[in-house]
C-alpha cells in the first residue's frame, strides 16, 4: 500500500489524502477542474500546516507529507496504484461510472474502495470485473481527527482484500477498524441516522428549540455535541442522502428524512460548509 490514490479533493477526499500521506504512502488525488485542483492542494496543505502550529508535528514532517500528495485532473494516472479510495458525491450513479472507469486503469492486483457512507458496496463492485477486490473503507469526518474506519465487505470481497485494507488502515494510519456487513448505513449510519432524524422531527414539531435538544443531549447523555450541531457538522446534503438511502433498502419509518430536513438542504442550508444550518456561521 505505498500508491495511493484518491477520487475527490473535497473535504472527505482531502481528509483521506492527509492521512495517508503523513502516514507516508505516495498519494495522488483526482480532481474534476483546475480550480477543484487548486483548492484541494491548498485545503491538504493548510490542513497538513495546522499540525506545526499545534506541535503535533515539525516542519520537516510537513513540508514531506505535503511533497507525498499531488493532484491530477487525469485518471489515467491511476495505473500504478495499490489502493484507490472514492470519496465522490453520494450519487449511486456517479460512484458506478467511476468504478467502471477505475477497473479499466488500475492495475489488476490494484484494490478498489469506496468512502460511501450509505450506498451497498456491491452495486459500485458490480461495475467493475474484479469484485473481489472491491470493499468499503468508510471514513469519518474530520479524517484527521476521527479514528474510526469501517472496513464493510461485500459477499463475494475476498478475505485477503479485507485483511489488506484492514491491515494498512490500522498499522499504517493508526486507525482503529471495524468490520461490518455491506447492508445501507453500515454500523455508525445505521444507528445515528435514526438519531438525528427524530431529533428534526422533534425541532419541526415545535417540540423543543434546538438550542434545548442539543443542550439536552449533551448535558443528560453526555455526547460532546447535539444532534442538531453535528449535522450542521457532517452536512444536512450527505445526511439526507443517508437517510434516503436506508430508508430506500429497508422501507422502516424511523430511516424517513423529517421534510424540514429536505427543505432546508433545497433551500441550500446545508449547515457549517454553506454557513447556515440549524445554526449560523460566520
Amino acid at each position: 500500500m505505498k500508491l495511493v490514490g484518491v477520487i475527490g479533493g473535497g473535504t472527505m477526499g482531502a481528509g483521506i489524502a492527509e492521512v495517508c500521506a503523513k502516514a507516508g504512502s505516495d498519494v495522488l488525488v483526482l480532481e474534476t477542474r483546475p480550480d477543484l485542483a487548486e483548492a484541494a492542494e491548498q485545503r491538504i496543505s493548510t490542513s497538513i500546516s495546522k499540525g506545526v502550529t499545534r506541535g503535533k508535528v515539525s516542519q520537516a514532517e510537513a513540508d514531506a507529507a505535503i511533497a507525498r500528495v499531488r493532484v491530477t485532473l487525469e485518471m489515467s494516472e491511476f495505473a500504478d496504484r495499490d489502493l484507490v479510495v472514492e470519496a465522490a458525491p453520494e450519487i449511486e450513479s456517479l460512484k458506478y461510472q467511476i468504478f467502471g472507469e477505475l477497473d479499466k486503469i488500475v492495475k489488476p492486483e490494484g484494490i478498489l474502495a469506496t468512502n460511501t457512507s450509505s450506498i451497498p458496496v456491491i452495486k459500485v463492485a458490480g461495475a467493475t470485473q474484479r469484485p473481489e477486490r472491491v470493499l468499503g473503507m468508510h471514513f469519518f469526518n474530520p479524517v484527521p481527527v476521527m479514528p474510526l474506519v469501517e472496513i464493510i465487505s461485500t459477499l463475494v470481497t475476498a478475505p485477503e482484500t479485507a485483511a489488506a485494507v484492514t491491515e494498512y488502515a490500522k498499522n499504517t494510519l493508526g486507525k482503529t477498524t471495524v468490520q461490518a456487513g455491506d447492508r445501507s448505513g453500515f454500523i455508525v449510519n445505521a444507528l445515528l441516522i435514526p438519531y438525528l432524524c427524530q431529533a428534526v422531527r422533534m425541532l419541526e414539531s415545535g417540540y423543543a428549540t434546538a438550542e434545548d435538544i442539543d443542550a439536552a443531549m449533551k448535558g443528560g447523555c453526555g455526547y460532546p455535541m447535539g444532534p442538531l450541531t453535528l449535522l450542521d457538522t457532517v452536512g444536512l446534503d450527505i445526511a439526507l442522502a443517508a437517510a434516503e438511502s436506508l430508508y430506500g433498502e429497508f422501507a422502516e419509518p424511523h430511516f424517513a428524512p423529517p421534510a424540514l430536513l429536505r427543505r432546508m438542504v433545497d433551500a441550500g442550508r446545508l449547515g457549517r460548509k454553506s454557513g447556515r444550518g440549524f445554526y449560523s456561521y460566520s
